[in-house]
């Protein structure tokens, strides 16, 4: 078993003006003396080494899992304190805090992100999106316009919808779907995050662990660093866990787990995010482009 890797929308029109910095969850003005913190996640391949054994580690908090995208309306509605959501929300919400180092990231092929065309590229007028994450979203646009200069008119791609039911130039699929997706019908196929990797010559980050304003974390920011490194200590288990449950190939899902995917942020990922929030951006996607600020996670 190899060792895990840990190093390395059109219009979000609700994103708020000015410059923002992501900082660590601030303390004192919400407790759990309330109640447990509820903890969001999403039930993907690519997370079960962050949640791997996280709920018995959440002494003062109950973990739920959902679509990345309901997960960030979730906690905008204020019935989650923290969830691991997708990397463009701290564009649309700067008093969100990152609250750990363990993320979902890649260098190179991801496999559950891919853009899949009817024809060629340079011809996509409607694009289809996966409306499970934003940030996957606004990732195709950026790759669309940097490396074809094409702006396509965007279409829904509706949860649970068949990617070939949907009457589209191309279509961004995500998640369990994607890895799984049937190639029939279409011309070309995109691995987004092997395309950013070489277009951009830096990591893609997927998704973080964010908490709302106010919301005291440092009884639970641990407990997703060290189900992280648990999680990537028991990668084979996982692996062997889940391709049963998918059925799919057991070395395919450790390749993927190992090889794929990027489970902390550090330097060079922070680079990532600034980039792909200022070419987001250049797009008029966001209104401002996002300062992003790691020192001061606790892990």
């Amino acid at each position: 078993m190899r060792k895990p890797i840990l190093d390395p929308t059109e219009g979000l029109s609700n994103a708020r003006g000015g410059p923002a910095e992501t900082r660590r969850g601030q303390r004192g003005s919400e407790t759990s003396s309330r109640g447990p913190l509820r903890v969001g996640a999403v039930n993907y391949l690519n997370t079960k080494p962050l949640v791997y054994g996280l709920g018995a580690r959440l002494s003062h908090g109950e973990l739920s899992f959902d679509y990345p995208s309901r997960l960030a309306d979730s906690l905008r509605n204020r019935e989650l304190e923290i969830a691991l959501v997708p990397s463009i929300e701290l564009a649309l919400h700067p008093e969100w805090s990152i609250v750990s180092d363990a993320c979902i990231g890649s260098l190179g092929p991801v496999l559950s992100v891919k853009l899949m065309f009817r024809v060629p590229p340079p011809d996509v007028r409607l694009l289809a999106l996966d409306e499970a994450s934003r940030t996957s979203a606004v990732l195709a646009q950026i790759l669309l316009s940097e490396l074809c200069d094409v702006r396509p008119q965007l279409t829904p791609l509706p949860l649970g919808c068949d990617p070939k039911e949907v009457a589209a130039d191309a279509v961004l699929v995500i998640g369990d779907r994607a890895i799984c997706s049937d190639q029939g019908g279409f011309v070309e196929e995109w691995d987004l995050g092997d395309r950013w990797s070489r277009w951009a010559d830096l990591p893609f980050v997927f998704a973080m662990w964010v908490a709302r304003s106010g919301v005291e974390t440092q009884s639970v920011a641990g407990a997703f660093a060290a189900a992280r490194d648990s999680g990537c200590q028991n990668l084979e288990i996982i692996a062997r866990e889940q391709a049963a449950a998918m059925q799919l190939p057991q070395q395919l899902v450790e390749d993927y787990l190992c090889r794929n995917l990027y489970y902390r942020l550090g330097p060079q990922q922070r680079r990532g995010l600034e980039l792909y929030y200022a070419k987001a951006t250049e797009l008029g996607l966001i209104q401002s482009t996002v300062q992003v600020k790691l020192d001061d996670c606790p892990v």
